[in-house]
């Protein structure tokens, strides 16, 4: 090859990595501070603005036809509350109490790994938002930012760590005694993304998320690890032999999620998981599976509250917190409303964020008559179609 011809070769990929690069890291937010919110669905739309176009495609959207990713929303229509304005109550509590740790309320974040991609504090800005808020935050095996470096982020700020599991042991027992050193309350298994869903966004806004992965590269030190070729080294499928390998691993509780049967939630208790985090992965995965909210009284059944049950996907009010309580969840998690808010106010914004979940809870609790938490799992909701209360 002569020397013009390896000059055109060196421009070239000098070229895609600059295409990488920008498509990869994009318009990063640096919003820190209060935020109005009408409703999330209102946020999303001003989200919408602030970052490319790719990075926000990559966020809000879902696997091929998004039929599951718009079907977790609308399920929650399958229910409906009863109001109970003779229930005596002079007000109403929302706090509650998760793996030990006081919450102020059952609302917690699900782990992401795009808080890089969409803000330049990326994880740092979230944890301080959830330390504001009193909630708790779960840690990706891909966050943006090392586990520790989070931790310390907020220090008194409780935390879960979620793996993608590796085929090689040696980094899950790595990654969990380092989340468990910076403090993790929690290890959630993720077993529902052995391989990536099929997300057209992505390809329609030649979208390349080749960001880095500083967890990982941690273990794999000296090489430099981006989210795509850490994806390549990911278990496909699970046994109980996992659930267990974790456990041991770890020392800490260990929840499941991605259940969406009441058998797998057998399979996973049976295994010793301390808790079952029913998911759907946001319709990100699996185009066509059942909403969450769907599942989970069958869930809810099967486990029969011999573990926690953490239900997300589709979550976008305080009424659809209230009715995941109802029908069998524990706590909530959420994804991509806390992500809006990073994007528009920073740490400040994903507190706004809790806090409009919060205040709609309230409300929506007030006039159900159901003074506590407790009091809303206790509660029974109406099916329209059968007309008839749920017993």
């Amino acid at each position: 090859m002569n020397t013009r011809n390896v000059t055109l070769l060196l421009a070239s990929l000098l070229l895609a990595m600059s295409v990488n690069t920008a498509s990869a890291q994009g318009k990063l937010s640096k919003a820190e501070g209060p935020i109005s919110i009408l409703n999330i669905a209102e946020l999303e739309k001003q989200a919408a603005q602030k970052i490319d176009l790719g990075a926000f495609g990559y966020v809000q959207g879902g696997a091929e036809d998004e039929i599951t990713l718009r079907g977790n929303t609308t399920a929650f229509d399958h229910k409906q509350i009863i109001p109970d304005g003779m229930a005596g109550i002079s007000g109403v509590d929302i706090k509650t109490r998760f793996l030990g740790v006081d919450l102020a309320s059952p609302v917690i974040i699900a782990p992401m790994a795009a808080h890089g991609l969409v803000h330049e504090q990326a994880d740092r800005a979230t944890i301080r938002g959830t330390a504001r808020a009193g909630t708790m935050m779960a840690i990706s095996t891909y966050s943006s930012v090392l586990i520790e470096d989070i931790a310390k982020s907020a220090p008194d700020a409780p935390f879960l760590f979620q793996i993608y599991m590796s085929k090689d042991d040696a980094f899950n027992e790595y990654i969990v005694n380092k989340a468990r050193a910076a403090g993790a309350k929690g290890i959630i298994i993720t077993v529902d993304a052995g391989v990536p869903g099929n997300r057209e966004a992505d390809r329609r806004n030649n979208y390349n998320y080749s960001i880095a992965t500083p967890n990982v590269a941690d273990f794999y030190k000296g090489r430099t690890m981006t989210q795509s070729e850490a994806r390549a080294l990911r278990k496909i499928s699970f046994s109980a032999e996992d659930i267990k390998f974790i456990k041991n691993a770890s020392g800490l509780p260990v929840l499941v999620k991605g259940i969406l049967s009441p058998e797998a939630a057998e399979l996973a208790i049976r295994a010793g998981a301390d808790g079952i985090w029913v998911s759907n992965h946001g319709g990100r995965q699996l185009d066509g599976a059942p909403a969450s909210f769907d599942m989970l009284p069958l869930i809810a059944k099967q486990v029969n509250k011999r573990v926690p049950i953490v239900f997300d996907s589709g979550v976008r009010r305080g009424s659809h917190v209230f009715k995941a309580l109802a029908s069998g969840a524990d706590i909530v998690a959420v994804g991509r409303p806390a992500l809006y808010g990073l994007i528009l106010g920073g740490a400040e914004g994903v507190n706004d964020v809790f806090q409009q979940f919060n205040k709609e809870l309230t409300t929506v609790m007030t006039l159900a008559g159901t003074p506590d938490i407790e009091a809303v799992k206790k509660n029974k909701l109406f099916d329209p179609v059968t007309r008839t209360i749920d017993k």
